[in-house]
């Protein structure tokens, strides 16, 4: 779409969004459709399907054996990594993680590191030596906005179906699993929109696009936040960051139900 198109339709959905309305009907803190599957996968160790209106992501969970770090002897650790298809957007190219994939894994790594979750002493097998290593990896295959909560919806339902391989010794047995992982809590990411003075949940695309801050908030289900990440270069003030708080900790355990 060209520039001038795009200011048109930035300009409409400002002046709707003042007045309350959203070009697809839903109230200003109403989420699209959420679709969540399981078993995309044969060969990973944990993995979901999301669907978040028309943005598509597939989450999958592998974990291997390997040598903890030398500060933390008796923890084994976790990396998140995206990858923007190329088909998913004609705003996507092939090639290394840009700096909006990588800030997308920070942020969605660190709503579940935060959130102590995953109790990284239990990946350990033997102290100083061998621990399990898990990689979180998700792929775009759609974009229609959102990707902070798509992605992170799919690490965390992932990650809650996600089991460890049998080791024989430091050798996976393929297609034989041990235990679960187990998450002692549930952390869902809320990501709020500012389009003009107005704060939008779940923005799709034109939103996004029209948008000129981002809030992504992460809580877990012991009411308390653990993370939070602002992009753009617009400003939220401290009254709308506080008021974005409390719907974030309020829409968390609706979402949250869906896992």
């Amino acid at each position: 779409m060209s520039e001038i198109l795009w200011e048109l339709q930035t300009d409409r959905i400002v002046s709707d969004l003042k007045a309350g309305k959203r070009l697809d009907n839903r109230g200003l803190n109403d989420y699209r459709k959420i679709e969540i599957s399981h078993d995309v996968s044969e060969n990973a160790d944990g993995c979901a399907r999301v669907k978040l209106g028309k943005t598509d992501v597939i989450a999958g969970v592998k974990f291997v054996p390997g040598e903890p770090y030398p500060d933390m002897p008796d923890e084994g650790s976790i990396s998140v990594g995206v990858e923007l298809l190329a088909l998913a957007s004609p705003d996507f190219e092939s090639g290394p993680p840009r700096e909006n994939s990588i800030e997308l894994s920070r942020v969605v790594d660190r709503g579940v590191r935060e959130s102590k979750s995953i109790d990284f002493k239990k990946l350990c097998i033997k102290e100083g030596e061998l621990v399990w290593i898990g990689f979180v990896d998700l792929y775009v295959l759609n974009y229609d906005g959102n990707l902070f909560d798509a992605c992170s919806i799919a690490a965390v339902a992932a990650l809650k179906k996600a089991r460890f391989p049998k080791l024989d010794g430091k050798k996976i047995v393929k297609g034989e699993y041990s235990s679960e992982i187990k998450l002692s809590k549930i952390p869902i990411m809320t990501t709020f929109y500012k389009v003009g003075s107005s704060i939008v949940m779940d923005a799709n695309l034109v939103e996004e696009k029209a948008s000129n801050a981002r809030l992504s908030i992460s809580c877990s289900d012991d009411k308390t936040m653990c993370a939070m990440q602002k992009g753009g270069n617009g400003s939220f003030t401290p009254e709308e960051v506080s008021k974005c708080v409390e719907l974030a900790l309020e829409k968390s355990k609706e979402l949250r139900k869906l896992l």
